[in-house]
């Protein structure tokens, strides 16, 4: 591509980005963008939503100007797909940029704390490693890829465009300890718990930033401050869906919860709560519950076999289900089953309570504080204002990761 062709993509793609974030980038921020040229960090066959719940591949070859108008848009790039899922993608730039504005990596910021080293976690295809070697110079970052054959693609990425950071295959759970501690720890992924290596590589007084994601609600940015103590806080922020933590060895493989408590005692009940108000699509109360209700997920299920419209709810660790109906007819009054050791429905009812009484907070009135001894406190607008889930759901938030 021919420089006014990649300054005309760009400014396009600024242009996206500012209407996205509600005006334009810090300077120093549009200029590494400007620097940093996106087409050169895609595979040749890229894949975008279809608006019909999957996905359309883009292949360079044979339309390479759809490609190319792909590339230098506002959108998220499927660029890896595993046994039919999507792995790896190139980030919404309007989200990647924004998380570099929360990651604290402008000029002013970087005097605060000297040397300054950053590590990212989860290179993906280098573009955002691209960026930050822009913002902080030659050696000064870490980057940390899981998947053996992004790792080797996204450090020739970074050659063929002119950078050069530490490119390490690996575990990013693990962090990287050779060239800790690091001012800055960035990862591209979303996680529900913080890996302790993350906090024992940071410097007293870096940043931790991380995409956040739970059982119910993959949704929220998390920006902690590590102090010399070792304890990690910081609130969470309105934006962003990420692709989970890959683990490093295949897990185990969960039980179905339905297959294993058909024999349990089934508990029916009646309640005025809507199963819509809880899983409806509102993302405050959403990210509330996967906060306060860990482990808790749901579908929805509208074949009729059942009812005109069921929520299943269940816990991918325990025997335990809920089912709420919607009998086609009645908006006040819902049927509930629930059976386990989880009373699921009910944790979920306490803690959209516990939702509307503390004033319908969003996502961004919640914080967390990460102790020393890998503890996880949830609060709402201060510390001193602490979350309390059901004893089930303090178990799994307490837990060491």
């Amino acid at each position: 591509m021919n420089a006014p062709a990649q300054a005309a993509n760009t400014q396009g793609l600024l242009t996206e980005v500012a209407e996205q974030l509600g005006g334009p980038l810090p300077e120093e921020l549009a200029a590494a963008l400007r620097q940093v040229p996106r087409h050169q960090f895609l595979p040749e066959t890229i894949w975008v939503r279809d608006g019909q719940g999957g996905y359309q591949h883009i292949n360079r070859s044979t339309d390479p100007d759809e490609w190319m108008a792909a590339a230098y848009a506002d959108q998220t790039l499927v660029t890896q797909f595993t046994d039919g899922l999507p792995t790896s993608s190139a980030s919404m730039p309007s989200m990647v940029l924004r998380m570099l504005q929360l990651t604290e990596v402008t000029a002013p910021e970087r005097t605060r704390q000297q040397p300054f080293k950053a590590i990212e976690l989860g290179t993906g295809t280098g573009f955002n490693a691209a960026l930050l070697c822009a913002l902080l110079g030659q050696g000064t970052l870490t980057t940390v890829e899981l998947d053996p054959v992004l790792a080797e693609q996204s450090e020739r990425n970074l050659k063929a465009a002119g950078y050069a950071p530490t490119v390490v295959q690996g575990d990013a759970a693990k962090g990287c300890p050779g060239p800790a501690p690091y001012a800055r720890v960035l990862a591209t992924f979303s996680v529900d718990q913080i890996p302790p290596a993350w906090i024992a590589q940071t410097a007293p007084g870096g940043r931790i930033v991380t995409p956040w994601t739970s059982a119910w609600c993959c949704y929220g940015t998390l920006a902690l401050t590590v102090s010399a103590s070792g304890t990690a806080q910081g609130r969470f922020h309105d934006f962003a869906s990420f692709m989970p933590m890959r683990p490093s060895s295949e897990p185990e493989t969960a039980h179905s919860p339905h297959a294993h408590a058909i024999a349990a005692e089934e508990a029916k009940s009646a309640t005025a709560l809507s199963p819509w108000a809880v899983a409806g699509g509102d993302l405050d109360v959403e990210f509330h519950l996967g906060l306060t209700v860990p482990g808790a997920f749901f579908s929805w299920d509208t074949t009729g076999e059942h009812a005109p419209v069921r929520l299943c709810i269940e816990d991918a660790t325990s025997a335990s289900w809920a089912t709420v109906d919607y009998d086609g007819t009645h908006t006040t009054e819902f049927t509930v089953t629930q059976t386990g050791p989880r009373r699921l429905w009910d944790e979920i009812a306490a803690a959209y309570a516990s939702w509307t009484n503390n004033g319908r907070p969003g996502v961004d009135r919640h914080g967390l504080t990460v102790h020393a001894d890998g503890r996880h406190t949830l609060w709402l607008d201060s510390p001193d204002h602490t979350l309390d889930p059901s004893a089930e759901g303090r178990a799994k938030i307490s837990k060491n990761p």
